[in-house]
């Protein structure tokens, strides 16, 4: 994949590979990690707009950002109501970012039956308002959606003028339909009718668990960047591979994490939030079953760094 820098609003962006905001994964220390690795810019997790309003302490922690965070700093939101976007993005806790990211792609039945998330292709005034309320803020803003509802209901293109006219800075596309989640392919077609339609940097998402995936994204949509999802989840050093740096050490560069986790968010969050993450770096390793078996059992930092020693990744 070749990369190339991108320009969000005033935002220079080093290159275009980017890493999705994900809920219960993309916290500080994992954006950093895949920073490392080559993404050029990451996001939050989701944050609710209401809950920042109302000072939700959970909220908050999904905002933390190390002091030697040198990255360009994208917070995602989520949210249907125009008022209480607005006051999100004027809030002190928004105040450090540089980019406001919308969510308006979520599929999960908890998010999409309260009317946000994709439940917002649906009704495009209404998301135009959002984002009209997001750019209060004089930051440059960008929104997150997929091409449909459904297959009776595609609007990717749609959508994404409409985004443009009401002030977003770049658009991300997910190239699934709200019912499909996460399975099906990914519809480059529609991506890429998005793309000629507008005149804002589009990134292309969905699918991506190799350099080759990215390549084939990227070649077939037109898109101006990919970003990469649950293939980070898996595999951070995905990006190194896409863009093509060194990556160093696998075992160290984990072991950095698994420190700043526990020293940035406490013992009894660390332990189950790495105890999942290895979990998963452990995919297609040898003795993967065992090794997760041993790694549910950690009940602290030390029993974890016990069996990490032990592991063996590919």
């Amino acid at each position: 994949m070749r990369l190339k820098s991108v320009d969000i609003g005033k935002l220079h962006i080093k290159n275009n590979l980017f890493l999705a905001p994900l809920a219960g994964y993309t916290n500080a220390v994992f954006r950093q990690i895949c920073q490392r690795l080559g993404a050029g810019l990451t996001f939050t997790e989701m944050v609710s707009a209401k809950g920042l309003c109302y000072k939700s302490e959970k909220t908050k922690d999904l905002l933390f950002i190390p002091d030697d965070y040198d990255g360009v700093k994208a917070v995602q939101l989520f949210g249907a109501e125009p008022e209480f976007m607005k006051r999100a993005v004027l809030s002190e806790e928004i105040e450090p970012f540089d980019l406001i990211d919308i969510n308006m792609g979520c599929p999960m039945p908890k998010i999409y039956k309260n009317g946000d998330g994709s439940a917002l292709l649906a009704n495009i005034p209404l998301a135009q308002k959002i984002v009209k309320a997001a750019k209060e803020s004089g930051k440059p803003v960008s929104v997150k959606f997929r091409i449909g509802i459904d297959e009776n209901h595609i609007v990717s293109r749609d959508f994404a003028v409409a985004m443009e006219d009401a002030g977003a800075d770049m658009i991300t596309i997910h190239g699934r339909t709200r019912d499909k989640i996460y399975s099906g392919d990914v519809n480059f077609e529609e991506i890429a009718k998005a793309k000629l339609a507008v005149n804002i940097p589009v990134i292309a998402n969905g699918g991506v668990f190799s350099a080759d995936d990215a390549e084939n994204l990227l070649e077939n949509t037109g898109a101006d960047g990919v970003m990469i999802a649950r293939g980070a989840m898996y595999d951070p050093f995905l990006f190194a591979t896409v863009a093509g740096i060194d990556a160093g050490n696998k075992k160290e560069l984990i072991k950095r994490q698994i420190d700043k986790t526990y020293r940035y968010y406490g013992d009894r969050f660390a332990t189950v939030f790495m105890r999942k993450m290895l979990g998963l770096y452990m995919k297609g390793s040898k003795n993967a079953t065992a090794a997760r078996l041993k790694l549910l059992s950690c009940l602290n930092r030390d029993e974890l760094l016990s069996v990490f020693s032990e592991l063996e990744f590919n």
